[in-house]
């Protein structure tokens, strides 16, 4: 059965809500718009795509190292950085029924898509994206901080601590994750545009005369990415920026769109953002930000190539691609197909009863799997249910515990795609989902 794209949305959302992906921030209070908190499942979810991506970025790397940098900035870096004058969007007010917009995404110019006014926008102006506070018990503009619109300028600041103590030298790269800020005139589309996200970024400093050949190469190795972890080939495209698209800092950037509900939107960002910000932060702090190369005698202020993904809106493209709906003994069954690296729990234990006899080797076989992987445990209603819960949750592997389990040593593992069972005995379990759930 396909799931009609117009419906996927609210069904996402809506499953979202009911098992524990997504919950709406403070909503015993009404709800606070454009905040969401991330339920027992999502948190897992959210989790694995982190993951995933610090393996491929880092661990699976010599050249790419990680920091975590601070969310607090003083206003010199945003200043050498460009964003306290470039980091804008054009917002534009309904005469007739005072809803905001950023101009540049209406599709029409000339009507109002909440009351249909016609030619009741004001003039455009330049609305500041950046979130402010005060640091310390003084509220004045000495203590003005911002909160970070991105990970990347705490990179860029830190490139002379990274170069020296990790010994790198370019090509190499300085990766994180982390929360960012951004006071979104028009949040909306559930998590993939909120205020506050989670980024995953890395800057990968090269020589000057190397920046458009690794541009290319980032482009291909992050769509090769989502890719490997199973997202549909045709749910994806790469995206080449028109020069007038382009970034104050970018010479080339080519997004990875997914095809969202709403039509085709913005997963990653793949930059070549050259020299700019090493010169910027150069010259505001006095400080030389340059690679010196002691076998050559050479200097030079590297280029940055940066794919810069958010983990949240990625969490949310996998959730959408991986659902389907599938009829099964002439019902409904509603299934995440998510790559196992990415399902939040990789085993479900079962108990095919309540019965007292059943509950203790459940336990037993729990601790024996527990050790490895991320695992659930229920035991409250028909077996058939709980099947369904796991489907709908992405559970690769249920293992069920049942009275010929006192007798046999052995349990049934049920996988969730194909529904096949097998028979595998307790002290061979721990292999046979091994071979199963490669990391």
């Amino acid at each position: 059965m396909g799931v009609n794209k117009e419906e996927l949305f609210d069904k996402v959302v809506n499953l979202s809500k009911r098992r524990g992906f997504v919950f709406q921030s403070a909503e015993i209070y009404g709800g606070f718009r454009s905040t969401y908190d991330y339920g027992p499942v999502g948190v897992l979810l959210l989790r694995n795509v982190k993951e995933q991506w610090w393996r491929s970025m880092v661990q699976f790397r010599q050249d790419v190292v990680g920091i975590d940098a601070a969310i607090l900035s003083p206003p010199s870096i945003w200043e050498a950085s460009g964003h306290l004058t470039n980091f804008t969007d054009p917002l534009v007010d309904c005469r007739e029924c005072g809803s905001r917009f950023r101009q540049d995404k209406l599709e029409d110019l000339n009507s109002c898509p909440t009351c249909d006014s016609k030619s009741s926008f004001t003039e455009a102006r330049q609305f500041n994206l950046m979130f402010k506070t005060n640091a310390g018990p003084v509220i004045d503009s000495a203590a003005e901080v911002y909160l970070r619109p991105e990970t990347a300028q705490g990179m860029f600041t830190n490139f002379t601590n990274v170069l020296n103590t990790s010994r790198k030298k370019p090509p190499f790269g300085i990766a994180q994750i982390g929360k960012s800020f951004r006071n979104e005139i028009t949040p909306g589309n559930f998590v993939f545009r909120t205020r506050e996200f989670e980024q995953m970024e890395m800057e990968y400093f090269v020589p000057p005369a190397d920046s458009d050949k690794w541009f290319e190469y980032w482009c291909k190795e992050r769509m090769d990415w989502y890719l490997n972890l199973g997202m549909k080939a045709d749910s994806l495209r790469l995206r080449i920026h028109d020069p007038d698209e382009l970034s104050h800092y970018a010479r080339a950037t080519s997004d990875i769109e997914f095809s969202f509900p709403w039509g085709w939107d913005e997963l990653e960002g793949i930059a070549n953002r050259t020299d700019f910000d090493l010169n910027q932060h150069a010259q505001a702090s006095g400080n030389k930000l340059e690679y010196n190369d002691s076998g050559t005698g050479e200097r030079y202020v590297p280029h940055v190539i940066e794919p810069a993904a958010g983990a949240t809106r990625t969490a949310m493209a996998f959730l959408m691609d991986a659902y389907e709906e599938e009829e099964v003994n002439g019902e409904v069954r509603n299934v995440l197909k998510l790559d196992h690296r990415l399902s939040p729990y990789k085993v479900a234990v079962l108990p095919l009863s309540k019965k007292d006899e059943l509950i203790e080797p459940s336990k037993e076989v729990l601790d024996l799997v527990q050790p490895h992987w991320m695992c659930d445990y229920d035991q409250t209603q028909a077996i058939g249910r709980r099947y369904r819960r796991q489907d709908e949750i992405g559970t690769p592997y249920c293992v069920t515990i049942d009275f010929e389990t006192l007798e046999d040593k052995a349990v049934t593992v049920r996988e969730r795609d194909s529904m096949n069972q097998d028979r595998v005995p307790i002290n061979e379990l721990v292999e046979y989902l091994s071979s199963h759930l490669a990391p």
